[in-house]
């Protein structure tokens, strides 16, 4: 388990954090890209909500094959914090 980026959510359409401005498009995603290079599965959940009210991710990784793992463990997470009922605020 990781957090699924090292930032909250920004606008659409930015391809780098404001607040990693010396990153480029890949280096800012270094809880992702390992896994996307090795190919190991991996699924990002949401889990839970930063004070401004802006989704954070848990990102599940497993070992080759073991997708099962993830499927189980995703479930069980949001069994316990459910999650389905809240949304971000919107802007206009």
């Amino acid at each position: 388990m990781s957090p699924t980026l090292p930032v909250a959510a920004f606008d659409a359409g930015v391809d780098v954090p404001p607040e990693l401005p010396d990153r480029n498009i890949v280096s800012w995603v270094y809880y992702t890209y390992p896994f996307n290079l090795t190919g190991n599965p991996a699924a990002s959940i949401p889990c839970g909500f930063n004070k401004e009210g802006l989704p954070v991710g848990l990102q599940l990784v497993a070992g080759t094959n073991r997708e099962i793992d993830i499927f189980r463990c995703a479930a069980a997470f949001e069994e316990a914090m459910p999650w389905a009922n809240r949304r971000p605020p919107l802007e206009d």
